[in-house]
């Protein structure tokens, strides 16, 4: 299995995770074919550039943003997510992360979360930062992400709404639902940031994983410091075994509904993938009194069931559902470009044992080549499978 170590000893902000991914071998074309195929009517720059940090190399990532006039709210962010060119595991990762950062300004603030405007679920600069965490993630086929414990400094930072302490309240937020370590660092400044604690929060386990290493990016932060101020993105493998889910990790929860308007089940199966569910399912079923009805389950981590299950009462009809420990053997994944006549396009192989036994290409990025060449979206599948016979062979 990959898996990732985000080592933050002095911090992590967005930019510094991204530049990070870079630094460890994301091409820079993906990241910005990435933020191209959000459609944002804003034109946005990203210039990477080698610095040092103290005595420390380092890749420092630049995001060029106009002033922009549009005040977002969650919901504005999430639609520009979903309408996008990007794959659905790349779409899921970002609404993961955009979801609990919103949450987290709401409760600090006071407002509902459909009240938090733009600036503070995220300036642009921020959107580049969480859509980019996902795509390289996904670009690098980063399977686990792990992560250090957080350092957290004294002090004020200035924000949208005046001087705030530091930790900023909605990274103390942010920290405390994900239970993150924190360790004391003698400085003056803001280490994490809202956005920086929002991608680990949601991806991240708090640990240190055993793993031979394979890579290693260097993202440098903006200030400097008494030390080198970079975060450092160790990238490994694990041993080639298909992983076995805890039960005490995983749990279904199901609910059986006979009296809600079917057109929500799209929108409440949008919202469960968006808090964290590892798979949402609906089963047509009969209940009492001859009633025509709908299972609704859903899988995900023990972590995430208390707000899957608050989720579920808010957003339906439901009064109860039932709650069960599960287990999950499952085969390694991986994802590889191919190039097609068409384009290129990233393509999903299922791994067992170490051979590759079965591989998919991304449905929607065969979608979108297939009406851009005006060809079928079969032809798309075939090039693609056929570009993946030729790599191997």
């Amino acid at each position: 299995m990959k898996i990732a170590y985000a080592d933050c000893f002095s911090g992590v902000s967005g930019d510094m995770f991204l530049a990070s991914l870079l630094d460890a071998g994301l091409p820079l074309d993906v990241l910005r074919e990435g933020i191209d195929a959000l459609g944002l009517p804003e034109k946005i720059e990203l210039k990477l550039t080698e610095t040092h940090k103290g005595a420390l190399r380092a890749s420092d990532l630049e995001v060029i943003v106009p002033h922009s006039h549009h005040h977002r709210h969650l919901s504005d962010i999430l639609a520009i997510i979903n309408g996008s060119r990007l794959n659905d595991s790349v779409k899921q990762t970002a609404s993961r992360v955009f979801t609990l950062l919103a949450e987290a300004e709401a409760l600090v603030h006071g407002e509902p979360v459909e009240h938090i405007h733009f600036h503070e679920v995220g300036a642009l600069d921020s959107i580049v930062d969480v859509i980019g965490a996902a795509i390289g993630l996904d670009a690098l086929g980063i399977q686990k992400l792990y992560a250090s414990p957080l350092p957290y400094g004294s002090g004020t930072v200035e924000s949208a709404h005046g001087l705030l302490p530091l930790p900023a309240p909605a990274t103390l937020e942010i920290l405390t639902r994900a239970n993150a370590p924190l360790s004391p660092l003698q400085a003056d400044a803001e280490l994490v940031t809202p956005t920086g604690a929002a991608i680990l929060a949601t991806l991240a386990e708090f640990g240190w994983p055993a793993m031979s290493v394979t890579a290693t990016g260097i993202g440098a932060g903006k200030r400097d410091l008494a030390w080198p101020n970079v975060m450092r993105l160790i990238i490994g493998e694990t041993p080639d075994k298909a992983p076995v889910e805890d039960p005490a990790e995983m749990v279904q929860i199901e609910t059986n509904i006979d009296d809600m308007n079917p057109q929500f089940y799209g929108y409440v199966m949008d919202k469960l993938f968006a808090a964290g569910a590892k798979d949402v399912y609906l089963i047509p079923i009969q209940m009492k009194k001859n009633r025509p009805g709908t299972l609704l389950g859903v899988i995900c981590l023990r972590r995430d069931e208390a707000a899957i299950g608050e989720l579920i009462l808010r957003e339906t009809t439901t009064l109860g559902m039932r709650v069960l420990p599960i287990g999950r053997h499952e085969a390694l994944r991986e994802f590889r470009k191919v190039e097609t006549r068409y384009g290129n396009l990233t393509v999903k192989l299922k791994v067992l044992n170490g051979e590759v036994i079965q591989s998919v290409p991304e449905y929607d990025e065969c979608v979108r080549l297939a009406a851009e060449n005006r060809v079928s979206l079969a032809e798309i599948y075939r090039a693609a499978n056929h570009a993946l016979t030729g790599e191997e062979k």
